[in-house]
């Protein structure tokens, strides 16, 4: 509630209520989301929530077997690390999706699921596709520089941004190679503008 009251008025909030549930089953997550998003929903009519689900974000059948009734601008997150998760999280996916959830990948990066090992930037770049179309909003992990391979900067880097190429590790070429790909009309535009 306090969130809500104090940034529930500004249209670009998005809530995320529960970040991976991971022995929760969806009874218990569904229950906990309803309680939260009611006490949201009173000062914040609109902004979009999203809703994690068993799983590190992954059982989104269960989801797609038993949604959430009755609200409005809800969103179920989807969390992936390309050289783990491949083609059978997709599918499942892709059934919840065609079963009408509307779904937020709210984290996801090319490694492997503990932020570290090498890039798969073919299994990558095969779930940016998937995302891009479906039309599924995405978000990568992580900008921080920590040594580790989601960490997409070198320690170096200054906390304030400014980054050159040479102070962004592999990990964040590839992440602003894939963003500004997919949204070159953005980058068209201002640059149009100046």
């Amino acid at each position: 509630s306090m969130m809500a009251q104090k940034y529930g008025e500004y249209p670009h909030v998005i809530y995320e209520i529960y970040n991976e549930p991971m022995e929760d089953t969806w009874e218990s997550v569904k229950e906990y989301a309803t309680d939260i998003i009611t006490e949201i929903r009173k000062y914040d009519p609109d902004n979009i929530i999203l809703v994690g689900s068993p799983h590190w974000d992954q059982d989104l059948h269960l989801v797609a077997a038993d949604p959430l009734q009755g609200f409005n601008n809800i969103m179920y997150t989807l969390h992936f690390y390309a050289a783990t998760h491949k083609q059978e999280l997709r599918d499942r996916a892709t059934a919840a999706w065609e079963q009408g959830i509307p779904i937020f990948v709210s984290e996801c990066a090319g490694m492997e699921c503990t932020g570290d090992g090498p890039l798969d930037i073919e299994e990558w770049t095969r779930w940016v596709e998937w995302m891009e179309a479906h039309k599924i909003s995405w978000v990568n992990w992580s900008i921080s520089d920590k040594n580790e391979t989601c960490s997409m900067l070198l320690p170096r880097a200054d906390k304030n941004g400014g980054w050159d190429e040479s102070l962004i590790k592999p990990a964040g070429r590839q992440s602003r190679k894939f963003i500004r790909k997919y949204n070159e009309a953005v980058y068209r535009t201002k640059k149009e503008k100046k």
